[in-house]
């Protein structure tokens, strides 16, 4: 059974004394031991749905059930031992360390007064340990760079020990190395301890390497979902920004810019690295590549590529002479 499931959802925002509905008839589903990557442009309702899923917002029609149980029916003690939410914000907590700030997430299991037991310790012990910053426990947030704070919420998230984990934009701050590591952990921890984790992102490539399943919302506001194969594989991720000069990729995984070209060559190359970096190249300069065109262009290294006449140039700008 899902630990977590949408039915028949729409969510939105109040404008006046009417409601905005930005996604309708919803029929949702979160597995535990599973990683659910939530994609959209910005816009696109993202964290209105993780909003009203997690029961931060009502939503506009249908029912959220979490652990088998109607979200209404959970009060707010039951709820935080169910879902841990990363939000969206740059992380703030400066004026703790590390470890203060991930002994709130025991916060839900502790008594009025707060205090931590044995036990607790212990688990803060080690979900500092589980996203690897044991030796940062005892750093000032505000010291932090923003992957390893990044890493200190979750480990917050996990101290609350819920099956149930939800991120809001969790690579938003983080450079590359940073992106990768943070989801990385993410995907090690639904795996490893069981966790149902769902998150919103722009790290596309990321997000098609590591979830098991992709909820899409399209410009038009349809949300596809279903294995990351099933949709990648549908030709949905082409319906995502509604541009026609911004399409995915399906070799990079990843959306790429149509540029703008005046003529077409077919290029043969042994490296697909440096096929790669030509093809970029080529584009850059009004050159697009096909396979079917006359023209074939041998690329051996940066600067050695033989035309069609056998000649050699030095460069992708020498290339242009083909049309002229």
């Amino acid at each position: 059974m899902a630990i977590l499931q949408a039915l028949n959802l729409a969510v939105g925002f109040k404008q006046g004394n009417k409601h905005k509905v930005l996604l309708d008839d919803l029929n949702l589903k979160l597995e535990q031991g599973s990683m659910v990557a939530l994609l959209g442009r910005n816009g696109a309702g993202k964290s209105t749905l993780l909003r009203a899923l997690t029961c931060d917002t009502i939503p506009v029609n249908g029912t959220v059930e979490i652990n088998g149980r109607l979200s209404t029916s959970l009060t707010k003690r039951e709820l935080s031992r169910l879902v841990a939410l990363v939000a969206t914000e740059h992380i703030m907590g400066g004026g703790f360390t590390v470890r203060e700030l991930v002994e709130l997430g025991r916060q839900p299991h502790t008594g009025f007064l707060g205090r931590l037991s044995r036990y607790d310790i212990d688990v803060v012990d080690a979900c500092l340990e589980a996203v690897g910053i044991t030796d940062k426990a005892e750093r000032h947030v505000a010291d932090l760079s923003d992957g390893e704070r990044q890493k200190a919420m979750v480990a917050k998230a996990l101290a609350q020990h819920t099956p149930i984990i939800v991120l809001d934009e969790p690579t938003a701050f983080l450079d590359v190395a940073s992106r990768i590591d943070t989801m990385k952990l993410l995907h090690k921890l639904a795996r490893e301890q069981n966790k149902a984790v769902l998150l919103s992102s722009h790290d596309i490539s990321q997000s098609l390497l590591l979830a098991d399943e992709l909820w899409v919302i399209t410009s038009d506001r349809e949300v596809v979902t279903g294995t990351t194969e099933q949709v990648v594989m549908s030709g949905v991720m082409d319906r995502v920004f509604g541009n026609s000069e911004i399409l995915f990729n399906g070799s990079l995984c990843d959306y790429e810019a149509q540029l703008p070209s005046t003529a077409t060559v077919s290029i043969k190359c042994d490296d697909p690295l440096l096929e790669r970096c030509m093809v970029n190249a080529l584009l850059r300069n009004g050159i697009a590549v096909d396979e079917s065109s006359d023209k074939v262009i041998v690329i051996k290294a940066v600067d050695s590529i033989v035309l069609p006449n056998g000649n050699k140039v030095t460069n992708v700008q020498e290339v242009l002479r083909l049309f002229q």
